[in-house]
């Protein structure tokens, strides 16, 4: 992912690409939206895991620049 803001380039996991997608696709989408969004896209469970690899995948996309803070 290039970052035309800092005009660094990023690899993103394939699970922080969908996450970003969804994110830049629906800004005030709700952590619940989020993670049925998720869970249907991605063919996965909802539960713990899920909620474990979101919060990490956003916390990941804030650190390097990629989301602004709530």
């Amino acid at each position: 992912m290039f970052d035309t803001a800092s005009g660094d380039t990023h690899y993103l996991a394939p699970f922080n690409v969908v996450l970003f997608h969804l994110l830049q696709s629906n800004p005030g989408m709700t952590l619940d939206d989020m993670h049925r969004a998720l869970a249907s896209r991605l063919s996965l469970e909802p539960g713990p895991a899920l909620l474990h690899q979101t919060d990490q995948a956003l916390a990941s996309l804030h650190r390097i620049g990629l989301l602004e803070a709530p």
